[in-house]
C-alpha cells in the first residue's frame, strides 16, 4: 500500500527555485509532525525540516532562510518550498508521515538537482 508520494524535484540552476509535495493516504494522520529528510550517497540522512499538526516548524541550519515547510491538514499534503537553490541542497528529498499508531512511512522520494 502506498502512503506517500513525493513530487515536484527536478534540475534546477544554482540561485533557482523548487517547491516540494508530498501526497498522503487515509491510513496517513494529519495530527502528527511531518517531515522532510534528504540523502545523498555517502552521506547520512538529513533531516531539513519538520512541522507540527498544529503549524510549529523547525529547519536544519543549512536551510533556515531559505526553505519553508507547510502543510494542508484537510488535504493532508505536506509542501517544501526552496528557494536560493545552492549545489549542496542536491539531493533525494523524502516526506515522512504518520498513521495514528505513530508509525512512520516514506515514499520513493525525488531528486532534487542543483547546477552550479
Amino acid at each position: 500500500q502506498v502512503h506517500v508520494v513525493e513530487s515536484g524535484g527536478g534540475l534546477v540552476q544554482t540561485g533557482g527555485s523548487l517547491r516540494l509535495s508530498c501526497a498522503t493516504a487515509r491510513s496517513i494522520s494529519s495530527l502528527k509532525p511531518m517531515r522532510w529528510y534528504r540523502q545523498t550517497p555517502g552521506k547520512q540522512r538529513e533531516l531539513v525540516a519538520s512541522i507540527t499538526s498544529g503549524g510549529t516548524t523547525t529547519y536544519a541550519d543549512s536551510v533556515k532562510g531559505r526553505f519553508t515547510i507547510s502543510r494542508d491538514n484537510a488535504k493532508n499534503i505536506l509542501y517544501l518550498q526552496m528557494n536560493s537553490l545552492k549545489p549542496e541542497d542536491t539531493a533525494v528529498y523524502y516526506c515522512w508521515a504518520f498513521n495514528t499508531y505513530s508509525v512512520g512511512f516514506s515514499g520513493q522520494g525525488t531528486q532534487v538537482t542543483v547546477s552550479s
